[in-house]
């Protein structure tokens, strides 16, 4: 499953996404891994919380990040949930549809019984129509 958390950059998003994780490692069963573009929320994080720096890895489109994901997925059997910020930015979709991957990624979460929590920098208008039911946060 993929859930939203939608609005332009500066809207707070990345600080909803924190609160967000921080808040289901208190009753999470399974593995948490968060993914950004950097270590910078390194020290906002629960401990229990898998932060991984996209930036370090050669990832150069949205095929490649699904890949990458499904590469994390297969190593550890009990992730629960996958929180990805800064997801244009990560997936190298600046300016693209986001349709195709956001669709990959909820058929992954479906498959293995993963949740997807991902901030996008688009509001909520801009979200494609298959996806607007997914939007749990617009800022």
């Amino acid at each position: 499953m993929v859930e939203l958390i939608v609005g332009k950059k500066g809207k707070g998003k990345t600080k909803v996404l924190l609160d967000r994780v921080n808040g289901a490692i208190k009753t999470a069963n399974g593995s948490i891994v968060y993914l950004d573009k950097s270590m910078k929320h390194m020290y906002e994080l629960n401990n229990r919380v898998r932060l991984i720096d996209v930036s370090g890895f050669p990832i150069k489109n949205a095929d490649e990040l699904v890949g990458f994901i499904c590469g994390i997925i297969s190593q550890d059997h009990d992730i629960e949930q996958i929180y990805l910020d800064s997801f244009l930015a990560v997936a190298k979709l600046d300016g693209q549809d986001v349709t195709a991957a956001l669709e990959q990624l909820d058929t992954i979460g479906k498959k293995f019984g993963i949740t997807f929590v991902i901030s996008i920098s688009l509001d909520k208008d801009e979200i494609p129509e298959s996806f607007q039911e997914r939007v749990s946060v617009a800022l």
